[in-house]
């Protein structure tokens, strides 16, 4: 699904792949978040996603031109998940409303698992 914005000039269209990566690395620089993850449909193993291919945590749907985002995380030992998924929601939405142009409609957030930091 892509977000189609009509200008004066034309059309801008933008790709979903886009929009999940750039929610992706916004989503890494919130405090408890350790990043994003992967779940293995063969074996249902969660694992850790490398910077380079955070997109695949992300699900990213656009339906006149709302996004719809669902973020598969992992989260820090000893942080609270609801005060680290308020502040990944606010800061999702309004970078990625600021990136796009678009309105955010819904942020699903799921946690798939919790690792210590060191």
């Amino acid at each position: 699904m892509r977000g189609r914005i009509n200008s004066e000039f034309g059309e801008i269209i933008i790709d979903s792949d886009v929009i999940a990566t750039y929610a992706g690395s916004v989503a890494v620089e919130c405090f408890g978040i350790v990043g994003m993850a992967a779940i293995s449909m063969k074996d249902g193993l969660v694992k850790l996603l490398r910077r380079d291919s955070l997109k695949h945590g992300i699900n990213v749907s656009v339906n006149d031109n709302k996004i719809s985002l669902d973020f598969h995380v992992i989260v820090a030992y000893g942080v609270s998940i609801l005060a680290v998924s308020d502040n990944l929601i606010s800061n999702v939405q309004y970078k990625v409303e600021s990136f796009t142009g678009m309105d955010v409609e819904h942020i699903n957030i799921l946690v798939e698992g919790v690792r210590v930091i060191d």
